[in-house]
Formats: structure tokens, C-alpha cells, sequence
């Protein structure tokens, strides 16, 4: 514990970290009051595509806890971030949350129901069988799949919930195609995340609460890490995976000294 409150910088997952839902988690307060305390560099780093940066202050404020907008950087960001990289000025067809839209808008990304470029699943509650009808024609027609992030469920108030994986899989069968998924574990995003926070990975710890996200995620770009019993991981599910982290921590309210 103690090598792990001497990082420079804290990158965290938000859902079943955080938060759940609209509900704060224990010890949450008390470890960003501690973060900021002990001039701690970190990032809250979402898989999550539906909100903007500002959306997730501003619901952080809602439960009591002010923590300022740069602090926060999303799949739907990162996604953005990719496609603009590699043909900027791209059409794309989306299935998303206005999180989503607006991160392609800001990048100058055109959306098109017509002949798109990429196909872009994120989490979306407008998600209907004839988004995935006009998905799957587009995909046949040559359009590349990407998923916003690959998580297969997600942690909610009333439970575990279907994540962007699970919307992203029918096309897949579909088509035969395979998406691209843009969030963690995917490198990109944690490399962006380390070159925010402007420190090395060796001075940097991950937390989160899946293993086949967020830990896998800080292990393979060589991360401390860091798994909190508060979201979907479980002590038992930790034993179906050949790789460990180096903490299994109740909550991040375990972590201030």
C-alpha cells in the first residue's frame, strides 16, 4: 500500500470506482480530498461513452464532489481522437449518447446515414433492431466497425447491465466483421491517459474494478495496479484470470493514509 500511495499519478476507472449510477461510493470523498491533498497528477479514465467531460463534473457535483473537468477523459473522446488520426474528416454512421456525437463534431467528423466510413457502436439507450439493420448494411458495404470500448456489462444500481461488447456483437455475427475497440484495454487510451497526466507508467498506478479492462489495461502498458471489490470483479472471479494485480483493495476509500 505504501508503494502504491507514493505514485505521482492515479488513473482511475469511474463506474464501480466512483460511483454507481447516481449513487457515490464509500470513501470516494475522502480519497479525491487525498489525491488533491498530496498534489496527486489523476485522471479519471471512462470507458464509458455516453457523457462529456463536463456532464461527468457536473454529476460528480450533483453527489457532493468537485473535481475539475480535466481531470476526466472517455472512450467516446479517445474514439474521436482514432478515427480523426486516421482519415480525418471521416463519415460515420453512430449508435451512441450525445457523449459520442459530440466528441466526432469536435474532431470534424461527418455523420452519415448513407455511405459512411466507419460504423460507431458506444452505449446507447436508442439502440433498436433497425439501428442494427443499418449497422450491419453498412458494415457489409465496406464501412470498418468500431467499438467505442469493450466492456461487456456494467455495473448500475439495479445491477449488473449489458455495455458496449454486448451492442457491438450482433453486427459482428452478422457480418463476420470484427470491431475495433478504442478503450481500455486498448493501449491508445492509456498512453493518452500517462501523456495527460505528464508522468512515466512506471510512476503511475491504475485502479479499477474489472480485470478484464482496467487491470488487464495498467499490467500491459506497466502500470501498478490496483483492484477494487466495489464494482464488477469479485475475489473469486480474480482466480479465472492468468494474470494478478498487485492490490485487491474493498474501495479506493482503503487508499488515503
Amino acid at each position: 500500500m505504501e508503494q502504491l500511495r507514493k505514485a505521482k499519478g492515479f488513473i482511475c476507472d469511474m463506474d464501480g470506482v466512483i460511483y454507481h449510477g447516481n449513487k457515490i461510493l464509500p470513501g470516494v470523498k475522502e480519497f479525491v480530498e487525498w489525491l488533491y491533498r498530496e498534489n496527486k497528477q489523476f485522471l479519471f479514465l471512462t470507458n464509458n461513452s455516453g457523457k462529456t467531460p463536463k456532464e461527468l463534473q457536473e454529476k460528480l457535483a450533483r453527489m457532493g464532489l468537485e473535481v475539475d473537468e480535466h481531470h476526466f477523459y472517455t472512450s467516446a473522446l479517445a474514439t474521436a481522437e482514432f478515427i480523426s488520426r486516421q482519415s480525418p474528416g471521416a463519415h460515420v454512421f453512430v449508435i451512441g449518447e450525445p457523449g459520442l456525437y459530440n466528441a466526432l463534431y469536435e474532431k470534424g467528423i461527418t455523420l452519415d446515414d448513407t455511405s459512411p466510413d466507419y460504423v460507431v457502436i458506444g452505449e446507447s439507450s436508442s439502440y433498436n433492431y433497425d439501428n442494427i439493420c443499418k449497422a450491419v448494411h453498412h458494415v457489409q458495404n465496406g464501412a470498418r466497425l468500431i467499438g467505442t470500448n469493450y466492456d461487456l456489462t456494467g455495473p448500475t444500481e439495479q445491477g449488473i447491465m449489458p455495455a458496449c461488447r454486448a451492442f457491438v456483437k450482433p453486427i459482428e455475427l452478422v457480418t463476420g466483421k470484427e470491431a475495433y475497440y478504442i478503450g481500455k484495454p486498448n493501449p491508445l487510451m492509456m498512453r493518452t491517459g500517462l501523456n495527460m497526466l505528464g508522468v512515466h507508467s512506471q510512476e503511475a498506478v491504475m485502479i479499477g474494478d474489472r480485470m478484464d479492462t482496467d487491470i488487464v489495461a495498467g499490467i500491459e502498458s506497466g502500470l501498478d495496479t490496483a483492484l477494487v471489490l466495489s464494482g464488477v470483479s469479485t475475489r473469486e472471479t480474480v482466480k479465472l484470470f492468468p494474470y494478478r494485480p498487485r492490490l485487491i483493495l474493498n474501495g479506493v476509500g482503503d487508499i488515503p493514509d
